[in-house]
């Protein structure tokens, strides 16, 4: 039986936030290999299984232990949203800072008309 794409989108997803999971509670990366090679074989386990229910609960299993061990303050990048960096230095926006045409409608060519031969 062949499985969506979606299905596989969704157990790609899975792993890697497994796997994202896992490194926010490793404190080296050498730690967290072994957990990866192990989370890795969890999935490689189950590779074959191709009943639909037993699949459901295996995944369902899978997502029930991923939010039990959620970390509490997870590693953010700190160029992402929610980084320590995040927007800090933000480049000014490319234009006028304040719209004088808009702010003073009246006035628009007033002083040029005024200086301009034959405006009288």
């Amino acid at each position: 039986m062949s499985f969506s794409s979606a299905h596989r989108l969704y157990v790609k997803s899975l792993y890697k936030r497994m796997l994202a999971d896992s490194l926010d509670w490793s404190v080296s990366r050498e730690a967290w290999r072994r957990r990866a090679l192990l989370i890795r074989a969890e999935f490689e386990a189950n590779r074959h299984v191709h009943d639909p229910r037993q699949l459901a609960v295996i995944l369902d299993k899978a997502e029930a232990e991923l939010a039990s061990r959620q970390h509490p303050d997870p590693v953010i990048s700190p160029l992402y949203p929610g980084g320590t960096k995040w927007e800090r230095n933000i480049p000014p926006p490319i234009g006028p800072l304040y719209d004088h045409l808009a702010a003073h409608p009246d006035s628009h060519g007033a002083a040029h008309d005024a200086g301009a031969p034959g405006a009288h």
